[in-house]
């Protein structure tokens, strides 16, 4: 369990103060957002929290220059810095949220495949990073990060235009449709279908970007119409992702869409929002778009008691509170000539007489307890002995308190290549193919990686054998033992049906271990390593023979007719005797068969 401290604004006495905000001494913060992009003189008079409207969204800030070249203008349009000062000239009383980093809708223009058609996935996801860190480099201390919005898969789309324009809250476009799509799923790693349901690994991989930037910040997720329409998708997700170990420390609440819910309506629609995800709640974008000033109020009055007096509800941010300033029509709460509506009488008067009345206990956050990687059957990989590629170990959920991870694979590329259904349960994304030789890793990408749990008998020098195809003359990979690289392997070849050993002489410890291979040049395709201790053979069965034992081995065409069976000491041996052979007249790709153990090795015959 990791605890997040949410300070107090101020102590109780000072809510009387002259221009102390309404919620100044209470538990939690009652907060609003910039005004025709600024930051009103009289915001800290009645609100001790800040949202900007537009300036930190990744659209209003990140761009590139000519040369394809990241540019950050954080002090621009309804300046992002500006509101995050404005927390910061009364700390611990005020406070700022960052709204956002990774949303659908206003994302930068070079993402969209319409406008840029160069925007490629890598490049997508070069960009992001460069967003990340150059937010985390401007703002380390955030206190408040809507780390992804709108993302909710509904009506066969999300809910704002990730890979397509999108209809946003209330049936509005958000989207500018001429922007044909991004790759932002894309680069942070797809969404899975398991078994009908989303898996979000995009979002899971945003928020663990933001855990890595910002530990002790409260990540949200933000979202609308999830007190109404979807709810259940929102809960799904939600509970989805916590599952798979994503760092969520709030679920967002943008109820835009609360006007003439009843009292008793919308409270039991939030409890059972936080009892079936296990979250606490923020209310992100609250408002009320209500001509008549009584039904404004008494909207207000049926639903800010609620949250204030929740203790799983950790804050409120009206959106807006001055009218025909605001997103949407009547949902200011004052007039520009300083007129209060009744809504905003009502306010002042609830937390002038109420604000001890409110609750939190939002600062202790409950954390998914992670779920550490296993062997795929239930056993380590011995050292001396064969490891088969595409048996990887099953991955885990989360993150050690050490920051570890507990996942056991990647695969950049979401869309799988393969033709076999070995593991597309547990690992869909990984290519795996089926070979006259069994189940092969293939379509390996640069950064890709593959992790195995090991138990090494003896500490010493062992020599590793990788039986490998590719077209490529300047393929590679590394390995490494818990994280210290052991080997560099290059890799090349001539065709994908030609399997080949490539060797490297590694220094293992002794004991059990986690062996993980990573692809540092494209493309090959892996069928197995085998270690054997330095200068003794290594037998594909795991056993070692002291001399050399003459076996039989029988030969097919790859329509698994058997031609014929031979002799040999070894399947090397073997290998070169049918290549060498006036018996195979035919060219093309055999198959040797070793009577003994049944072990095989596909051999492309050039006449």
């Amino acid at each position: 369990m990791k605890k997040f401290s949410l300070a107090l604004a101020a102590i109780a006495g000072l809510a009387s103060v002259a221009n102390a905000a309404l919620a100044d001494g209470g538990a939690k913060f009652l907060g609003n957002i910039t005004t025709s992009s600024q930051i009103r003189s009289d915001m800290g008079t009645y609100w001790n929290q800040l949202t900007n409207e537009n300036g930190c969204k990744w659209g209003s800030i990140h761009s590139v220059d000519n040369s394809g070249k990241s540019v950050f203008n954080f002090n621009g349009f309804d300046s992002c810095e500006n509101g995050y000062k404005w927390a910061k000239e009364k700390p611990g009383e005020r406070h700022f949220k960052f709204h956002a980093l990774i949303w659908g809708s206003q994302k930068p223009d070079f993402l969209c495949t319409a406008k840029n058609p160069g925007i490629t996935v890598e490049k997508t996801k070069q960009y992001i990073t460069e967003w990340f860190d150059a937010v985390a480099a401007k703002f380390p201390d955030l206190e408040y990060i809507d780390v992804v919005n709108e993302a909710i898969w509904a009506g066969n789309n999300y809910h704002s235009g990730y890979n397509k324009p999108a209809t946003g809250a209330e049936g509005i476009s958000t989207d500018d449709p001429s922007c044909g799509g991004t790759y932002i799923i894309d680069a942070l790693g797809g969404d899975r279908v398991v078994n009908g349901k989303h898996q979000y690994d995009f979002v899971k991989t945003a928020f663990e970007m933001a855990r890595e930037r910002w530990p002790e910040a409260k990540l949200i997720y933000n979202d609308y119409n999830t007190l109404s329409w979807q709810m259940n998708e929102g809960i799904e997700m939600i509970q989805t992702l916590l599952a798979n170990g994503a760092p969520i420390d709030f679920y967002g609440q943008q109820a835009h869409d609360c006007k003439g819910m009843s009292k008793s309506d919308f409270e039991s629609k939030l409890t059972r929002i936080h009892n079936e995800t296990g979250l606490p709640l923020l209310i992100s974008e609250y408002d009320i778009g209500e001509a008549d000033d009584q039904k404004q109020k008494n909207d207000y009055a049926n639903q800010i008691p609620f949250m204030w007096e929740t203790e799983w509800i950790g804050g409120i941010t009206i959106w807006g509170y001055i009218n025909g300033a605001t997103w949407a029509a009547n949902t200011g709460i004052m007039e520009k000539d300083g007129r209060k509506r009744a809504a905003m009488v009502w306010l002042e008067e609830y937390f002038a007489n109420n604000l001890d009345k409110g609750k939190n206990t939002t600062g202790e956050v409950v954390k998914v307890d992670p779920v550490p990687q296993e062997p795929f059957k239930g056993t380590a990989w011995a050292i001396p002995g064969k490891i088969e590629a595409e048996d990887f170990d099953v991955p885990g959920k989360g993150k050690n308190e050490d920051g570890t991870s507990n996942a056991s694979f990647r695969d950049a590329d979401s869309e799988n290549h393969g033709d076999s259904d070995y593991r597309k349960d547990d690992a869909p994304g990984v290519d795996l193919y089926a070979k006259a030789t069994g189940v092969v890793v293939g379509y390996n990408n640069t950064g890709d990686w593959l992790e195995y749990t090991v138990n090494v008998a003896e500490a010493g020098d062992y020599t590793m054998t990788a039986s490998v195809a590719t077209e490529s003359s300047d393929a590679s990979f590394t390995l490494s033992i818990d994280g210290k690289s052991v080997a560099e392997v290059p890799v090349s070849g001539s065709s994908w049906d030609d399997y080949a050993d490539v060797t490297a002489d590694v220094t293992l410890p002794a004991g059990k271990h986690i062996l993980r291979m990573d692809v540092t040049a494209e493309y090959f395709d892996i069928d197995y390593f085998n270690f054997a201790k330095k200068g003794e053979i290594a037998i594909r069965s795991n056993a070692r023979f002291e001399t050399p034992v003459l076996a039989d081995y029988d030969v097919f065409d790859m329509n698994g007719v058997r031609l014929g069976r031979m002799s040999a000491y070894s399947m090397n041996e073997a290998v070169n005797l049918l290549k060498s052979s006036s018996a195979v007249k035919v060219q093309g790709l055999y198959v040797i068969r070793s009577v003994k153990n049944g072990a095989v090795k596909s051999v492309r015959i050039a006449r």
